[in-house]
């Protein structure tokens, strides 16, 4: 993209009157050039540092079983599988591999041996229903599968069969202690087809490349030298992994720990209790986490039990986190800091981010605009782009934006526009400073007679009520008004909280067009792996209920 000239951009927020498009105050990240082949599993591990081979530090743990992975036995893994494939398959260049198995010290492994191969990884969520996967195998159209024998049921006939990872030949195929062939892979060429959350329509298929997440990766890992990020002093830096790895947030996340030779603990199964158990026995510093898991550290009492003081940092994002819930986390847990993030599927993940202590404090805010990226706040109406303070959607441009959609031409022109800005359907805006918040999705905004309602807003009201485990705002048809905001609500235990007075809670902090009208109690709110509220599930459950209305 072009340089623009730097007179005509305001330093503090990154935006230009001129052109009406904020640019990022990062500093600029070196990448390789796009013209060179590249694969991301060469540029990502040729960032690991010489230390986590020269002190034989752990690349992954898997917390079930306490095995360890070695830096140099990970690398080792990685060349014996993508040989043993070249021998024992047909995989080559340009076929899709579709992925269903739960998170495993494996799976790392896998996704980096065909990468290398220049093959497609296409990874889906192990508890997908039939019918979910049937549409997946028909947009991605692999020619082999690679399942645990938990899964492996689920996948229908291909070309190359389906692997089973938890099998002993997958597991001869690690130590078969031979060289592969260099595939020369170009950084244009796709890495991953990654699924869209479909929180509001059929799950799609994202066409991520290999250089989207070159200059993902290398973005993070070129500015942990340049920021403070409060682990510096840390003799070593181990992450617990409660993430999906077949998310864009756990993928990344994932790619960028190994690139920084930290150690990775993955949980096959998550839940609370035992997430707590594995942070005190492998004094875990880091974890990247989504806002479900922000709330029940802030609200749980379990927390009490285990020696949680080797946290220092949690990374936020797939969803929006409240400034309400982020000043109960930091009350309780006054040492560690929560930095958060915001980004797409379309976008590798990677659009802003905070980076250090100070930035850190801006708890309503997802950070500042990330490295070589470029953001416009448009008028959803009138499509002029909008000054700072001044709410519209987001639409951003970068080396990190997605090729498209796959098998879905219609749905790629709606999104992408021909100078490459990615609208991304959320309502934002950027501040003085250029930190980046979020207010809504557009599509979710209840429409109260003639106001514009934010589910997010009144969510965040609700989870600051101690009595409050947990909740989410959808629409509700009204004759009168269109739409009225109801509430689903998940009490904390011991709780007798009524609908009334969750009504009149809310109330008191609101215009009167934003009051919650509407109340169900509910046992859990449905969400995707990421965190993000499954609206349309509970709309679906609004329009059968009985629940109450003021």
């Amino acid at each position: 993209m072009a340089q623009p000239n730097a007179t005509t951009i305001d330093p503090n927020s990154g935006f230009s009157p001129h052109s009406r498009i904020f640019h990022s105050l990062r500093p600029n990240v070196p990448l390789p050039p796009p013209s060179l082949p590249l694969s991301l599993t060469e540029y990502a591990l040729s960032l690991i540092p010489t230390t986590a081979h020269e002190k034989n530090i752990a690349a992954v743990i898997d917390s079930a079983t306490d095995n360890h992975l070695s830096y140099s036995t990970f690398i080792r893994q990685i060349k014996s599988l993508a040989s043993s494939l070249q021998s024992h398959t047909s995989l080559s260049k340009g076929h899709v591999a579709l992925i269903l198995t739960p998170t495993s010290i494996h799976v790392p492994v896998l996704y980096f041996s065909l990468l290398s191969l220049g093959v497609t990884i296409a990874p889906a969520n192990p508890l997908s229903s039939q019918s979910e996967l049937t549409h997946i195998v028909h947009l991605t159209k692999p020619v082999i599968a690679f399942a645990s024998s938990s899964t492996a049921s689920k996948i229908p006939n291909l070309p190359f069969g389906t692997v089973i990872l938890d099998s002993p030949s997958f597991l001869s195929m690690l130590d078969s202690n031979s060289e592969p062939q260099r595939v020369e892979t170009s950084q244009s060429d796709t890495a991953a087809i990654l699924f869209s959350s479909g929180t509001t329509g059929r799950v799609k298929g994202v066409l991520l490349t290999h250089r989207n997440f070159i200059a993902l990766v290398g973005g993070f890992c070129f500015l942990k030298h340049v920021y403070d990020d409060g682990l510096e002093n840390e003799p070593h830096a181990v992450s617990l992994f409660p993430l999906p790895l077949f998310h864009v947030f756990g993928f990344f996340m994932m790619v960028r720990a190994l690139a920084l030779g930290e150690t990775l603990v993955f949980m096959e199964r998550f839940d609370f209790e035992g997430m707590l158990k594995i942070v005190e026995k492998y004094r875990v510093v880091y974890m990247p986490v989504s806002p479900p898991l922000v709330t029940a550290f802030a609200k749980s009492d379990l927390v009490k039990k285990y020696d949680l003081s080797s946290i220092r940092l949690l990374g936020c994002g797939g969803a929006p986190l409240g400034k309400e819930v982020a000043e109960s986390f930091k009350s309780k847990f006054p040492n560690v800091d929560i930095v958060q993030g915001y980004g797409l599927t379309e976008s590798g993940g990677g659009v802003a981010r905070m980076i250090g202590f100070d930035e850190a404090k801006r708890h309503a805010s997802v950070g500042r605009l990330a490295e070589n990226m470029e953001a416009k706040i448009v008028d959803p109406v009138t499509g002029e782009a909008l000054s700072p303070g001044q709410r519209g959607e987001l639409w951003i441009r970068g080396p990190t934006i997605m090729k498209g959609y796959v098998e879905d031409d219609k749905a790629t022109v709606e999104t992408l526009d021909s100078e490459g800005w990615l609208k991304t359907g959320d309502l934002c805006y950027f501040d003085s400073d250029g930190f980046l918040f979020i207010v809504d999705r557009l599509k979710e905004l209840i429409k109260y007679k003639a106001y514009q309602v934010p589910p997010a807003e009144l969510e965040h009201i609700l989870l600051s009520n101690p009595e409050i485990a947990d909740a989410a705002v959808v629409p509700y048809p009204d004759e009168d008004a269109g739409q009225i905001p109801m509430a689903f609500v998940v009490r904390k235990p011991g709780s007798n909280i009524t609908e009334a007075q969750i009504m009149d809670y809310v109330a008191k902090q609101v215009a009167p067009y934003k009051k919650i009208r509407r109340v169900s109690f509910i046992n859990s709110i449905p969400k995707s792996p990421a965190g993000k509220i499954l609206r349309r599930e509970l709309v679906a459950i609004a329009l059968n209920s009985g629940s109450s209305k003021l």
